[in-house]
């Protein structure tokens, strides 16, 4: 299955509700996974973004799908990019 690279950002709005449930992000993953995509790996980063997530998706127009649904909601924004692991971009260039 494909692999995508969402790095996103919390607003005002998001570090509210993290700070008042940090709980409310795994209900997210769940909500994430209901729509088709596996998490692979999620970390909390310092710096321009505040999570990392590796995720698996069908095709593009699912991956899109999370990410307007998750940008819509205000708390956060997201910059999602396709990624290769780098067996299949080796078998590609071979």
């Amino acid at each position: 299955m494909p692999l995508y690279i969402m790095m996103s950002s919390l607003t005002d709005e998001g570090r509210k509700t993290v700070k008042a449930n940090p709980r409310r992000i795994k209900e997210v993953n769940k909500e994430v996974e209901a729509m088709g995509v596996s998490i692979v790996a999620q970390y909390v980063a310092l710096g321009q973004y505040d999570f990392i997530n590796v995720l698996e998706a069908p095709d593009n127009e699912t991956i899109a799908k999370v990410a307007i649904e998750l940008g819509s909601r205000g708390t956060l924004v997201t910059n999602t990019i396709a990624a290769l692991t780098l067996d299949d971009f080796i078998n590609a260039v071979d």
